[in-house]
C-alpha cells in the first residue's frame, strides 16, 4: 500500500520538477554587470518602474518578464548633411557619448522601448545638430566656430536627452567637410588675409624702427648740444695736456710735435 501511494506521489514531484526546468529561464535569472532590470508584472500593477532591478541573481514569478537593459556608455557615429545660415550643404561627422539614467529605466522603458537609440537618441542628435549649425556660414564653421557649434549642441541636446532619461557624456565633432569650391575659395581668403596681416606687421615694425632712429638722432644731437656748450679753449688746452704727459710715460718710443702759434698743443707721433 505504500508504494502504490509512493508512486504517484514520485510521479507528481517528476512532473512538477519538469515544469520547474521548463521554466527555469522565467523564474531564475542573472542581470550581468553594466546591466539594469525593471519588471513587467502581468498579474499585478503592471510596469514596475519604482523598483530598478541591480546586477545579480533574482527570482521572480514565471508569468512576469524581465527587461534588461545596458546602462554602460554608448558610442554612436553621426555623419549627416546639414545646411549653413546661406543655405549650402555641409557634410558633417560627429561622435555621441551616452548612457541611460540608472534609475529611470522604467521611465525610458514605458515611454521608448528598448529602441530607444532609434526613436529617441539618433532624432534628437540630427535635429540639434541641424539647428545649431543653421546658425553659423560655411567660413565661420571652417576656421573660427567650430569648437563653439560643438558646445552649442552638446548643451542643447543634454538638456533635451535629460528630460527623457538620457544622461549624455560628450559631443565631438570629428569632421566638417564644405564643397570643394567653397572650402578652395575660404583657404585663398585666410591665407589673403595672413599675408596682409604679415605685411601690416612689417610696416608696423618699420614704423617702429624709423621712430627709434629719430630718437637716437635726437638724443645724440641733445648730447652734442650739451657737451658744446660746456667746453671752452682752457679745457680742451687741459685735456690735450693730459693726453701728452700719458703718452709721453709711456714705454713706447715716439716724436714729440709742438705746435705753433703760441697755443698750439704738443703733437706725439709714435712706432
Amino acid at each position: 500500500m505504500k508504494q502504490n501511494r509512493l508512486i504517484p506521489l514520485a510521479a507528481l514531484a517528476f512532473f512538477i520538477l519538469i515544469v520547474l526546468v521548463g521554466l527555469s529561464n522565467s523564474i531564475f535569472l542573472t542581470i550581468d554587470a553594466g546591466d539594469r532590470g525593471v519588471l513587467f508584472e502581468r498579474f499585478g500593477g503592471g510596469l514596475d518602474k519604482e523598483n530598478i532591478y541591480s546586477p545579480g541573481f533574482h527570482v521572480i514569478a514565471p508569468w512576469n518578464t524581465m527587461y534588461r537593459y545596458s546602462v554602460r556608455e554608448q558610442q554612436l557615429d553621426e555623419k549627416m548633411t546639414v545646411l549653413s545660415n546661406n543655405g549650402l550643404n555641409i557634410t558633417i561627422d560627429m561622435t555621441v557619448r551616452v548612457n541611460p539614467s540608472y534609475d529611470k529605466i522604467g521611465d525610458l522603458h514605458e515611454e521608448f522601448g528598448e529602441d530607444y537609440i532609434v526613436s529617441l537618441v539618433r532624432p534628437e542628435i540630427r535635429s540639434s545638430a541641424r539647428k545649431i549649425f543653421g546658425r553659423f556660414g560655411p567660413e565661420e564653421l571652417y576656421s573660427t566656430k567650430r569648437d563653439e557649434v560643438q558646445t552649442m549642441i552638446e548643451k542643447d541636446l543634454e538638456e533635451t536627452l535629460k528630460k527623457n532619461f538620457i544622461d549624455l557624456k560628450a559631443v565631438l565633432i570629428r569632421d566638417i567637410e564644405l564643397p570643394a569650391k567653397v572650402k578652395n575659395a575660404i583657404e585663398e581668403k585666410l591665407e589673403a588675409e595672413q599675408a596682409a596681416f604679415k605685411y601690416e606687421y612689417i610696416l608696423d615694425q618699420e614704423r617702429k624702427e624709423a621712430e627709434r632712429k629719430v630718437i637716437e638722432a635726437q638724443a645724440k644731437a641733445d648730447a652734442n648740444k650739451i657737451l658744446n656748450a660746456s667746453l671752452t679753449d682752457k679745457i680742451l688746452r687741459d685735456k690735450g695736456i693730459e693726453a701728452t704727459l700719458n703718452l709721453a710715460n709711456s714705454p713706447n718710443s715716439k716724436v714729440v710735435v709742438v705746435g705753433g702759434n703760441g697755443d698750439g698743443l704738443p703733437l706725439i707721433l709714435g712706432n
